[in-house]
């Protein structure tokens, strides 16, 4: 999910400077909290490709997308690199459906392009590649009772699947703010690039919801208890964090990252990459692994914050003040769904229960009154309901994994044979 809306964006002290690498419009300043509106203008045209991704880039079936989604993605080939450029950098380029829907047909385009030897994506502006989704769309959805968020994330769990069994090199330049959906359509990728300006999170519980576009699946698989210290807290991660954590492959300074774009026009990824890649400066998640790895390891989120506040430590204590501002029945929700994730295995099951969690989020309180007090009324005082851990039960959390009826699951297409050795 994320962290913007279609007419403002909220993020977390995520600030980051530096010329843009990428043609976009002039954006104002980034602050701690970023409310702003979505008024970029695209600079980029599109090149010609082999016919389908011809047809394809050029708009097949935009013809549901309102005018002013049709440039907010865009799409050329620069020698044999296909490249994505999100194109909202007013919305540190939040996604829309009719963006998922573009991206997904590009990508079948490229992967049958002979033409095409490797993908690029990549966001436009200096704040970030991607904060996410539409979150103020959401919580309208959620009031009203509709399905366009279930619709959605039915197409985004596609995409980050396909994403995944991608056949061709896949490269994401995660520089500055990558979080939610913006993890979704990066960190699935075979080539995943951070820099100094990275700050990759999947900040769910914060607004009542659960890590969904695989993340579960990707923190569920970080070395120790790291995701679950990440999924729990929301924390936001630089480049040799998000390294460690298997979010990310590769260290390359923003400031070479023009050079490296321009190198992968003319060779594949894997011969240009050790030209440009490096080494971060220190993370913090290292040397804290002893108590993280102990105190997540406990099997209720209580436990969890009790063993925080026992530690000693300062950064523990404020990571455990930092759960309990978060919404109870989000927390033990993502908990169950991190570990059932990990005895799930494969990306294609665990985007098919993150499916039904977020949908059955669509009927629980906490979802519209997280996003009411961060986005819409923007008081940051939710009220969550139940209030505390403690008043959560095991049905409570149960209900979120409830199947949502046969004709309403995701079904995600069966992989490649040459995927099948992944799981």
């Amino acid at each position: 999910m994320c962290w913007c809306s279609s007419s403002s964006t909220w993020c977390q002290s995520m600030s980051r400077s530096g010329p843009s690498m990428y043609p976009s419009s002039d954006t104002p300043a980034i602050s701690t909290i970023f409310l702003m509106a979505d008024h970029g203008t695209p600079r980029e045209r599109p090149a010609p490709g082999a016919a389908r991704a011809a047809a394809i880039l050029a708009g097949v079936k935009t013809e549901d997308a309102q005018p002013e989604d049709a440039n907010t993605v865009l799409f050329h080939t620069d020698g044999r690199t296909g490249v994505v450029t999100l194109n909202r950098p007013r919305a540190i380029n939040a996604l829309t459906h009719p963006m998922v829907s573009r991206i997904d047909e590009a990508l079948a385009a490229w992967a049958d392009d002979p033409a095409v030897q490797q993908v690029l994506i990549r966001g436009a502006g200096e704040r970030g590649l991607c904060a996410g989704g539409d979150i103020r769309a959401i919580h309208d959805d959620a009031k009203a009772g509709n399905t366009a968020s279930a619709d959605f994330w039915r197409d985004e769990y596609r995409l980050n699947a396909r994403i995944a069994r991608y056949p061709k090199p896949y490269v994401a330049l995660m520089d500055g703010i990558t979080m939610g959906g913006g993890v979704g359509v990066s960190a699935h990728g075979s080539v995943r690039i951070v820099t100094e300006r990275s700050r990759v999170a999947m900040p769910e519980t914060g607004i009542g919801f659960v890590p969904d576009v695989g993340g579960t699946y990707l923190l569920g698989r970080a070395p120790g208890e790291l995701g679950t210290h990440l999924a729990l807290t929301g924390t936001a991660v630089g480049a040799a964090d998000a390294l460690l954590c298997g979010l990310a492959d590769h260290f390359v300074p923003a400031d070479r990252l023009p050079e490296l774009t321009a190198a992968l026009a003319g060779a594949p990824a894997d011969e240009v990459l050790p030209r440009y890649a490096a080494t971060p400066g220190p993370g913090e998640l290292a040397e804290r692994r002893g108590w993280i790895d102990h105190c997540y390891a406990a099997t209720t989120v209580e436990e969890i914050v009790e063993r925080l506040l026992g530690q000693g430590e300062p950064a523990a204590k404020e990571a455990a003040e930092t759960i309990l501002a978060k919404s109870p029945t989000a927390l033990k929700v993502t908990l169950a769904a991190l570990r059932r994730a990990v005895e799930l295995g494969s990306l294609d099951r665990v985007l098919a229960q993150e499916f039904r969690v977020s949908c059955n989020a669509l009927t629980a309180p906490d979802l519209v009154e997280g996003i009411r007090a961060q986005v819409v009324d923007k008081d940051r005082a939710p009220r969550w309901s139940p209030a505390t851990l403690a008043e959560v039960s095991g049905a409570d959390v149960e209900r979120f994994f409830a199947p949502l009826g046969e004709d309403r699951e995701l079904r995600l297409p069966p992989p490649p044979r040459e995927d099948l050795r992944r799981g």
